[in-house]
């Protein structure tokens, strides 16, 4: 039995497709905000290696979503970092210890996942994907607030 016979997704390649390029992207993230919150240093540590644990720890968590939901769509998602590093189009983070590079980073890395996750979305919303347009919906929103409150740090 597969869990698209139950439930009546069709066409399901261009969003899987979407889903295993963020999930590759999304590991590398994760690797590069642990970097920053290990090596943070500077007048702003405390502030910022807390919140780079948090965005760790949600980067972990969107990526087990997304695998997942690879899952739902008859997709095995790809476990292996060497995989992850052939297609991801987040390049690893050198050694940053400067908390403003740090969010630099972080910044054009979210407007690259945002453009990523509104296609996925567009491309869910084709098929009546209903589940993955609202996880997509959901990402962008948090990623939106998050750029919001970095610019406003840099003002």
């Amino acid at each position: 039995m597969k869990v698209l016979e139950f439930t009546g997704l069709k066409n399901v390649q261009k969003v899987t497709a979407g889903l295993s390029q963020l999930l590759a992207d999304l590991q590398v993230f994760y690797t590069n905000i642990r970097g920053f919150h290990w090596n943070i240093k500077g007048k702003n540590f405390y502030v910022l290696h807390k919140k780079f644990e948090d965005m760790y720890n949600d980067a972990a968590e969107k990526v087990d979503e997304i695998a997942e939901r690879l899952l739902m769509l008859g997709e095995a998602p790809k476990h292996n970092y060497s995989d992850y590093l052939k297609v991801s189009k987040i390049k690893e983070s050198p050694l940053v210890s400067d908390g403003d590079q740090a969010l630099k980073n972080i910044l054009e890395t979210y407007k690259y996942l945002i453009q990523l996750e509104r296609q996925i979305s567009a491309d869910a919303a084709e098929i009546g994907d209903d589940a993955t347009v609202t996880l997509m919906g959901d990402y962008i929103e948090e990623q939106e607030k998050a750029i919001w409150m970095m610019v406003a740090y840099f003002e």
